[in-house]
């Protein structure tokens, strides 16, 4: 196996080239990857959410007790300004793997929110790890819609126990739809997710635009 490939590139496979050109970009930060004086590439964003966060009141103190871990939050608010920063690096076995970090600043609380994208050979597809922990799992299908854009499907979800996983049960199972495209009128990145669970609809949800550049 090449793994002079992105986590992306080896999920998509061919399909990788059917996205718009600034996708393939953002999605191709590999392991180790330098400029030409030998410093690491990072890629480092900013923009703002039209609007962030969970849209049932009644299921924020639950998403409250996640965020100390920096895996979800309990604000909803509109006009949410963010950073977002990717870090390409390696699995302890050598595969290629993605860690996003965003930072939202709602008006009365900065709020983090960590995942991590790895290639897993035995499972023959992306594991999607969400949390400074990493403890909840997830199978990630993408895909290249017919306009180019990126779309990133994020199910299963399971909780990380040592070697193995415990699948949450159905009536917690939820799943991420995320969509990324390249708005060339604007000249900026737009990114639309919503997590939906079957029982009570939208549980989660963020969309907004940012600029990208990477750099050392």
């Amino acid at each position: 196996m090449n793994t002079a490939v992105s986590v992306y590139q080896l999920a998509m496979g061919t399909d990788f080239a059917l996205l718009q050109p600034e996708l393939q970009h953002y999605f191709s930060l590999t392991p180790g990857e330098e400029n030409d004086g030998g410093a690491t590439l990072t890629g480092v964003g900013s923009g703002t959410f039209k609007v962030a966060g969970c849209p049932v009141p009644v299921l924020r103190p639950f998403l409250g007790l996640t965020s100390s871990d920096n895996a979800l939050f309990p604000e909803y608010q509109h006009h949410v300004p963010f950073t977002i920063e990717n870090r390409a690096s390696r699995t302890a076995g050598g595969l290629p793997q993605l860690t996003a970090i965003r930072t939202l600043h709602f008006e009365n609380r900065t709020r983090v929110m960590e995942d991590r994208t790895s290639w897993d050979d035995n499972l023959g597809k992306a594991v999607g790890a969400l949390g400074r922990s990493g403890r909840l799992l997830t199978d990630v299908a993408c895909s290249a819609g017919a306009d180019g854009r990126m779309r990133i499907i994020s199910r299963r979800s399971r909780l990380a126990a040592g070697r193995r996983s415990v699948p949450l049960p159905p009536v917690f199972e939820a799943a991420a739809f995320t969509e990324q495209w390249w708005d060339e009128s604007e000249h900026r990145f737009r990114i639309r997710t919503k997590v939906i669970q079957r029982q009570l609809g939208t549980v989660l949800e963020y969309d907004g635009s940012f600029t990208y550049s990477v750099h050392a």
